[in-house]
């Protein structure tokens, strides 16, 4: 929603005064200038990305109008480890086992489907526990473990965000490419009306204005906002990170999802009391 309304922000800010000075619509609109920069913006982003990365940068900008982790989903989340915490005090570690060899046919994975959702966070709670379940591995090492993994993701998850920031620096050299042209065949003109040759200079001169905008105007804003958007996911896991530690390490229910709690951003931090009736709730469902 935000993203919306900062492109509206922009483009109205940059239309609006240009209109207050009188300015005529018609002559920003110069298609060629337009197929110039955003052919050469893609094709270069297609020659130096990775395949995988570029269907990355397609599904997270497609998700950028969805929100990030907000209080429910976390609170969903701390209650769900609770519930599992609580079934192995009761059935020990290997009633959990079917749970997460098929997490889509658990019946406590199946109560939060948002969480379902998120691939990456089902297989690395999934794997942890799987671990956790044979034993035998210290919690440090347990705590590295999962580490390694979040900072894969974290780095691969990054690669999107870092294509489209090296795209939003090509973005102004390529608008005075399309400018460069755009002068070649103003010096064709050179003998013809002033009015004409003034056209075309204007025509050359949008493709500079072209690329200096969408380069700090939408890409780069873009890229930093996918960032951002990273940043969060990686918050989401670490809180599972530390319930599970917390889990592993022996503590009671309560005080393992206190661990994973504490480590919530406070933004979106559920309180301590919020939490605990939470679930107590969820014994009677």
């Amino acid at each position: 929603m935000f993203v919306i309304i900062g492109l509206v922000i922009v483009f109205g800010s940059v239309i609006g005064g240009y209109l207050m000075h009188h300015g005529d619509l018609m002559v920003l609109y110069q298609p060629s200038e337009l197929l110039i920069i955003g052919g050469c913006a893609v094709g270069a982003l297609v020659i130096a990305t990775p395949l995988y990365v570029l269907k990355s940068i397609v599904s997270q900008l497609l998700g950028i109008f969805s929100s990030g982790p907000g209080k429910k989903h976390y609170l969903d989340l701390l209650v769900m480890m609770y519930e599992f915490f609580v079934l192995s005090k009761q059935s020990g570690l290997m009633g959990l086992e079917p749970h997460f060899e098929n997490p889509e046919e658990s019946t406590i994975l199946k109560k939060y489907p948002s969480f379902m959702k998120d691939h990456h966070a089902v297989n690395f709670m999934s794997d942890t526990m799987r671990v956790i379940i044979m034993g035998g591995v210290p919690a440090h090492d347990l705590d590295d473990l999962m580490d390694i993994d979040l900072e894969t993701h974290h780095h691969e998850s990054g690669k999107a965000a870092s294509a489209l920031a090296k795209t939003a620096d090509a973005l102004p050299g390529l608008g005075i490419v399309a400018a460069v042209l755009g002068i070649v065949i103003t010096m064709r003109s050179i003998g013809g009306p002033a009015l004409v040759i003034g056209m075309k200079v204007a025509a050359a001169l949008v493709g500079t204005f072209l690329g200096v905008l969408l380069a700090y105007g939408v890409v780069g804003p873009l890229s930093s906002y996918l960032d951002a958007r990273n940043d969060e996911a990686s918050d989401f896991y670490k809180v599972i990170k530390q319930g599970l530690l917390g889990f592993y390490k022996g503590f009671p229910p309560v005080i393992a999802v206190e661990f994973a709690r504490r480590s919530i951003p406070h933004q979106v931090r559920p309180e301590f009391t919020e939490t605990e009736q939470a679930c107590r709730d969820s014994k009677n469902k």
